[in-house]
């Protein structure tokens, strides 16, 4: 049979880098088996479903250049792919299960059922519902009805006995009837089914031969085995991914740093980079291998290859890899990825978690071909020193806008009083006149030979003429910035400095 897989997600919140690597793993291994990959989306939960959460999954997978075969927007012969536009159906098959006993009307209250939680908790007994619908006669069963309540319908699960489902990466999972949780909810009282059973029933009727999702989920399993069971239906080889971890071992999560897509792209991620660096969390070519493209990941990839054991979520490799990846574009890639990101604000949060705006858009309107052209110049000066994208307006921002206060302290080198830096930065000025006239080595060698005639390290005189130049000790090339303003506009803000100091 031809390999089926899906990534379904539910709309309730922004694409999570966990779930982008779950997205990845079905999608590279439906590519690498000549399969299917189905993209589904399990909006059952419609109180928390909005639409900028499904908005932002289409544009992640766009992002990260994962094309589904059959799904929302493509289409396909098992749609619809959006759960709630599937209710009547998943309503035909509770049905089913009632009229052959399988599953039954629940009339309980919430009320009822939290009685029943606290009388459970004060007796340190198993959690769970009682079963109290399971059983009613004829007689009762018309008396609930009659209450107007509208029923929730739920599976009959065994008392006795236990459930074994095969996983790939874990082996086999058997549960004792007594530890599932009993008589799960299928249908809610809304109409609307829950997890378990929208879940089953499109895997089923999508043909879906092999599920990958997270460990988080194999409590879920038994439960989905009995609902198998219960249609008749043969259940899809389970794979359950490798939990995410922070570098403190507990779940990945904010606390840790980003977490959702989105926080990724707008930071200046790129996505080959991140695609690559997720991949390798939880699944390994072999034990050195680091730097795999899309292309090659669609055709090395192999469940046999993914751990068992926790993958750990390592930023500081993440800004590796991002770097990394960022220093092999060409300058026409690199400039179409930067582009986008000098019109954009750089944005964090405060102390109290709102979003404020850490350092304004270097283009606030649109440029003219001169400043876009000084931009361009200057890029290959800052691809071998950024990690993101979103740094590059900040570190050439000096290049449009001449610094009014310069940090005084930053540019006064270790050893030198104010009196001295003065008369040396007037000595060195009219090398600075004549800097375009000569190559860069030689402007380098007559600054190096002028700290020696100085008795100073060529440090302390290349540190104030940066932060003349651009405002801050950490800048890119001083020659390279140098030439880009050229002789006059560096003289001015040499003289501005003075002026300060």
């Amino acid at each position: 049979m031809s390999v089926r897989v899906r990534y379904a997600p539910s709309p309730t919140g922004y694409q999570h880098i966990g779930g982008a690597r779950t997205a990845l793993f079905n999608y590279f291994f439906a590519r690498s088996q000549g399969g299917k990959f189905l993209l589904r989306v399990e909006d059952t939960d419609q109180e928390r479903t909005f639409d900028l959460a499904m908005q932002d999954l289409y544009d992640t997978m766009q992002w990260l250049g994962i094309a589904w075969d059959e799904g929302p927007v493509v289409g396909g012969d098992k749609g619809p792919y959006i759960q709630s536009e599937r209710k009547e159906l998943y309503q035909s098959y509770a049905k089913k299960l009632i009229d052959e006993g399988k599953a039954y009307y629940c009339y309980c209250t919430s009320g009822r059922l939290d009685r029943i939680r606290k009388i459970q908790e004060q007796n340190s007994l198993p959690p769970g519902y009682d079963r109290h619908c399971r059983n009613l006669s004829e007689e009762e069963l018309a008396e609930a009805k009659a209450t107007g309540v509208a029923p929730v319908v739920r599976l009959k699960t065994p008392l006795t006995g236990s459930v074994m489902v095969h996983d790939t990466i874990l082996g086999d999972i058997s549960r004792d009837a007594k530890d599932i949780n009993p008589d799960v909810i299928l249908l809610k009282s809304d109409g609307m089914p829950t997890y378990h059973l929208a879940n089953v029933i499109d895997d089923h009727l999508m043909e879906i031969t092999h599920v990958l999702r997270a460990q988080e989920w194999v409590p879920s399993a038994p439960v989905h085995k009995l609902i198998y069971e219960a249609f008749g239906w043969q259940m899809p080889q389970l794979c359950h991914l490798p939990m995410v971890m922070g570098s403190d071992g507990q779940k990945l999560s904010k606390r840790h740093g980003a977490t959702s897509v989105k926080d990724f792209i707008a930071k200046g991620y790129l996505p080959e980079a991140l695609t690559n660096y997720i991949s390798l969390l939880g699944w390994s070519y072999d034990d050195s291998r680091e730097f795999f493209t899309k292309e090659e990941l669609e055709q090395l990839f192999k469940l046999e290859r993914i751990n068992k054991a926790p993958a750990v979520f390592d930023y500081k490799k993440l800004d590796w890899f991002n770097g990394q990846y960022i220093r092999k574009l060409s300058p026409e890639e690199f400039f179409a990825r930067v582009e986008p990101f000098l019109s954009r604000p750089i944005k964090g949060q405060n102390d109290a978690g709102e979003e404020i705006i850490l350092e304004e858009a270097l283009f606030s309107s649109q440029p003219d071909t001169e400043q876009l052209n000084l931009i361009k110049r200057a890029l290959p000066m800052v691809q071998e020193r950024i990690t993101f994208l979103n740094e590059v307006g900040g570190m050439l921002r000096f290049l449009l806008v001449r610094p009014e206060i310069y940090p005084v302290a930053d540019a006064l080198p270790k050893g030198l009083t104010r009196e001295q830096l003065l008369d040396i930065l007037a000595k060195v000025k009219p090398m600075i006149a004549d800097f375009m006239a000569h190559e860069d080595e030689i402007n380098e060698q007559k600054m190096r030979d002028f700290a020696t005639t100085e008795g100073i390290k060529i440090g302390a005189l290349l540190q104030p003429l940066r932060v003349a130049v651009t405002g801050s000790k950490v800048s890119p090339p001083l020659f390279g910035s140098i030439r880009l303003l050229g002789s006059e506009e560096t003289l001015l803000r040499l003289d501005n400095l003075i002026a300060q100091l």
